[in-house]
């Protein structure tokens, strides 16, 4: 049974829509943001951005700001591998955990004329994807990527009523054709891919919010008051840690989920922050710009051409006292020492051209 979403208020419908694409681009962006920087860098490699002789942006000194960076560029590199690996062993655990239950719990094929048989059957889903478990302390949920199944209490037909029940198993109903597994998984792995990011996984968390609420609304036509109703009834049902979707047991989204299945107006809460979205600018600004900056070449620092080095790599002092170049540097030892690559600098300070003195190096 597919049915298009009328029970819930079409000004609330448009408003979420609205917000999961907000979503959907605000994860995809971060994800683009955050990896572009080291992955691209090494295909634009070969394209020349800067050219090694433009030492300049202004009074900004292009090799003082590469020189800065390029450790930060380093680290970057080393947050992405850390994130594969952190993303691979944290799902693998999870896999791991939730196939040792599942193959330890004793699953039962439900009967076609039972009372889950024929509410699922009325739901629109196939029994024969359904299994029954004994003292499952989540009311049900669905487990696999491929070929997803519902897992359901054996005990839950005393809990409910039959419209209920069969509002659940459609409600799991759209979780199996859309794989919402598959798709949960993929989220959190890409929180956990970018672990330095935590407005990713808050992403995440708000987009997990969104796919039950999705579901709820491809059976809320019909079935929107009996869906709230068993809402009700199973929300203080204890959570199962390997569920694969949030199904009935995130507490946090029950009022949100009930009101808007009675029809009433309701407004999304996020689990970002305006702290997490601060710290995520700064750090991927930060990352881009060393990104960028490693573009910039450095030329060879045994130069002692009549033009001299192109480089700002002056002895015993430190690249910040260099970051504005206006024809000196601090802390050489010589307060008037020339920019190695300042060509007006003879005409600034009345020193010797370049060509005709040893470059500060």
């Amino acid at each position: 049974m597919r049915v298009a979403p009328s029970a819930v208020r079409p000004p609330v419908i448009r408003r979420e829509e609205r917000r999961r694409r907000v979503l959907l681009f605000a994860m995809v962006a971060a994800l683009l943001l955050g990896i572009t920087p080291v992955v691209g860098h090494h295909v634009l490699g070969a394209v020349d951005w800067l050219s090694a002789e433009q030492q300049h942006l202004g009074m900004l000194c292009l090799v003082t700001l590469h020189q800065l960076l390029a450790p930060v560029h380093d680290l970057s590199h080393w947050l992405l591998y850390l994130g594969i690996v952190f993303a691979v062993v944290e799902r693998g655990r999870v896999l791991w955990r939730h196939w040792r239950v599942m193959r330890a719990l004793p699953q039962s094929r439900i009967m076609p004329d039972g009372p889950i048989g024929l509410a699922a059957r009325r739901a629109g889903l196939n029994p024969e994807r359904v299994r029954a478990i004994s003292g499952l302390p989540t009311p049900a949920f669905v487990s696999g990527w491929l070929r997803p199944r519902v897992i359901v209490a054996a005990d839950l037909p005393d809990l409910l009523t039959a419209d209920e029940l069969t509002a659940v198993l459609a409600h799991e109903a759209v979780h199996v054709r859309r794989r919402d597994p598959l798709r949960l998984f993929s989220l959190r792995a890409l929180g956990s891919l970018l672990f330095w990011l935590p407005v990713m996984r808050r992403l995440a968390a708000d987009l997990e919010d969104e796919v039950e609420i999705t579901a709820d609304d491809e059976v809320s036509q019909h079935l929107a008051l009996p869906l709230a109703s068993a809402v009700l009834k199973l929300g203080s049902v204890r959570t199962n840690p390997v569920a694969a979707t949030v199904g009935f047991q995130r507490a946090d989204l029950l009022p949100r989920r009930i009101r808007r299945l009675a029809g009433e107006d309701t407004v999304a809460s996020s689990h970002t922050s305006t702290g997490s979205l601060v710290a995520a600018a700064a750090a991927l600004l930060l990352t881009w710009s060393s990104g960028l900056m490693v573009l910039h070449p450095l030329s060879d620092a045994s130069d002692h051409s009549e033009h001299g080095p192109a480089h700002c790599d002056h002895p015993n002092g430190n690249a910040l006292t260099h970051l504005f170049c206006r024809g000196w540097t601090v802390g050489t030892g010589n307060s008037a020492a020339g920019c190695p690559h300042d060509d007006d600098h003879h005409l600034v300070s009345g020193l010797p051209t370049p060509a005709s003195t040893a470059p500060a190096i």
